[in-house]
């Protein structure tokens, strides 16, 4: 029987949340699947890897790629450039892999517009003061670039009523299990499954 379509997870949330810690945690634990490494025009934070956490790269290889449509979203935040490269995410989905996309919610609104099908899954702190605590503890953000993601993030935590899920980030562990358990409960899904007992059904 042909491979069903894989399905797009789509992580983001506020700035400062942890989605690059819960999405490397994840990619450690969960068996097929994929994930897509966006481009941005940021500078590399400590540890962080070109061709691994991201593609980095200037600005205008970035404009080059909006204007070749070459990206399934984009954006720009807080003065830098972020996307999701579009050849990659299809090809993936119809080889029958599961992608996961951790972008910015600025690009998950984009996403939701091109494929709506997707699981769109919104990291959230367990308080405001602990989003605060976790930016400060990065060490790379001066004090108005702080107060400018606070605010920015207040923003952001509006936007949940546009997700199917929403899940704490308390503890990374615990977080990565609540989002693996939206992934078994979505691969269940009625509509999914019937699919294939229905061409099973045909060829009978």
């Amino acid at each position: 029987m042909k491979k069903e379509r894989g399905i797009l997870f789509v992580l983001s949330g506020p700035s400062g949340v942890g989605k690059g810690t819960v999405n490397r945690a994840l990619r450690q634990q969960w068996n097929g699947l994929e994930y897509s490494i966006s481009v941005t025009t940021r500078q590399p934070r400590e540890g962080e890897r070109d061709g691994v956490d991201y593609f980095f790269t200037r600005k205008e290889e970035f404009e080059t790629m909006i204007e070749q449509n070459q990206l399934l979203e984009w954006a720009e935040y807080v003065g830098n450039y972020y996307g999701t490269p579009l050849k990659y995410v299809e090809e993936t989905l119809q080889s029958g892999n599961d992608v996961l996309l951790e972008i910015e919610v600025q690009g998950a609104m984009q996403v939701r517009k091109l494929l709506p099908e997707g699981v769109f899954i919104f990291l959230v702190p367990p308080s405001l003061d602990e989003l605060r605590n976790r930016i400060v503890g990065r060490g790379t953000e001066t004090n108005d670039l702080i107060e400018n993601r606070m605010s920015v993030a207040k923003e952001e935590l509006e936007m949940m009523d546009h997700y199917d899920y929403v899940v704490e980030n308390d503890e990374i562990q615990l977080a990565c299990d609540r989002i693996k358990s939206i992934a078994i409960a979505e691969h269940c899904k009625k509509d999914r499954i019937k699919k294939q007992y229905l061409r099973l059904l045909e060829v009978e």
